[in-house]
């Protein structure tokens, strides 16, 4: 319940009492007012209304206004959970257990603040199963795409060794500092494609309205248009004919390589590969991936997570399936009795640093010391990469865009300098 004015201090001492699980709860909006007279507002969950107004005057408020919670104009249920809000959800809730809260109530606190209603509700089904005899494990375990794999194992660490709020703690750090880094690298590839793509967008109007009226002034000159003009009127003359076959084509191409890349592993891989060998783009996708795989591996140790497990959950973090078919193997060649380094030297993927950097973690036994160490160089080298690549790739967009608009305009302007000649 969301309280403003002094009585939120008794509302706290008073929490609602626990709802059990199975009993359908409605949200509610209420108004009233205070022994003072000082006006209130919030929101609480109850079973109907009456029970919520019984509710409110145990806590000293008179309601006024009881209503059931309006709900959002187009449906449903809200925008999606990101991963910020379980970066933020994780911190709460660290800080909430480290203060002494009851994790049944600090659930309570974090849902009733949230405006999201699929994280609200998201967190109150964790409460609800908690409530219910579930380890916090367990009912996160019911929400696997916003809890994936390394968060549950982490979790679950963290539960049997008695320190889940340095886990939970741990978690954050870790979320913030991984979508940091694909801001980054989303920064690092898109801005290019959106310029890109602008550039084409302009040029096809180009062709399709601009180009059809100067056409209509050539024909009247009598004379043979330069070559170059002629090849953008016949572009032109192509595009107004066939823009729809160009569209589907342009659409179909997209749609069917976001599906390739979703359903086909073996297109994927073949995209990080290629994508890898990109100048200046691929260094910056290898120090991704080796900055997500350190930072991840180094979590996952620091929490107790045994080495071979780590790296079996640590594959699916690096961000590029040709680096999780490397740490696959690697994982094989540690379970078989490899030190960690021989295996990371024999994928061939990694850094001479790197692995050196793993061979004195594992000698001095403060392994995640060093990955952690690893990630963050790395992740300044993206940083520093994607800014450079900012700057370089700004007059070299300028000049493509220059280009290919300069020269339709250039095209068409070509019978009038001709024709200025002539006379």
């Amino acid at each position: 319940m969301s309280v403003t004015g002094s009585a939120a201090r008794s509302a706290a001492k008073k929490p609602a009492a626990p709802t059990r699980q199975g009993v359908d709860l409605t949200p509610f909006v209420w108004q009233g007012t205070d022994k003072r007279g000082k006006k209130m507002k919030g929101e609480q969950q109850a079973k109907n209304a009456n029970l919520l107004r019984a509710e409110l005057r145990r806590q000293g408020i008179t309601p006024q206004v009881v209503k059931p919670k309006p709900k959002p104009l187009f449906g449903a249920a809200g925008k999606t959970i990101s991963a910020k809000e379980i970066a933020v959800f994780s911190r709460q809730l660290a800080t909430m257990i480290k203060s002494g809260v009851p994790i049944v109530q600090a659930l309570e606190i974090i849902a009733n603040g949230n405006k999201n209603p699929r994280m609200k509700a998201m967190v109150d089904s964790l409460r609800l199963d908690i409530e219910g005899g579930s380890s916090i494990y367990e009912a996160m375990s019911k929400h696997p795409v916003q809890f994936d794999e390394l968060y549950r194992n982490l979790v679950k660490a963290g539960e049997g060794a008695g320190v889940l709020e340095t886990v939970l703690e741990t978690i954050a750090t870790y979320k913030e500092n991984i979508e940091s880094l694909k801001g980054k690298i989303k920064k690092a590839l898109f801005y290019p494609a959106t310029v890109v793509a602008v550039a084409l967008i302009v040029s096809a109007i180009l062709l399709v309205f601009v180009v059809p009226q100067f056409e209509a002034v050539f024909q009247g000159f009598g004379a043979d248009l330069p070559a170059f003009t002629k090849m953008i009127v016949a572009a032109s003359d192509f595009m107004v004919a066939w823009w729809w076959l160009v569209l589907l084509i342009v659409g179909g191409t997209i749609f069917a390589a976001i599906f390739f890349f979703k359903r086909s592993p073996a297109f994927q891989h073949f995209c990080d590969r290629m994508i890898l060998k990109v100048p200046i783009i691929g260094q910056v996708m290898h120090n991704s991936s080796i900055a997500r795989f350190a930072r991840t591996l180094a979590t996952t140790f620091k929490a107790g997570v045994p080495l071979v497990e780590a790296l079996d959950i640590v594959a699916g973090a690096t961000g590029n399936t040709v680096y999780e078919k490397a740490v696959h193997n690697i994982k094989d060649d540690v379970a078989v009795g490899y030190q960690l380094n021989m295996a990371m030297k024999q994928v061939n993927l990694f850094p001479h640093m790197v692995v050196q950097m793993a061979a004195i973690g594992e000698e001095a036994g403060a392994l995640d010391t060093m990955l952690f160490k690893v990630a963050e160089f790395y992740e300044e080298e993206v940083n520093n990469a994607v800014d450079a690549l900012s700057s370089l790739l700004e007059p070299m967009i300028m000049i493509f865009i220059g280009g290919v608009v300069g020269s339709m305009v250039i095209g068409m302007y070509l019978p009038i300098f001709k024709l200025a000649a002539v006379v």
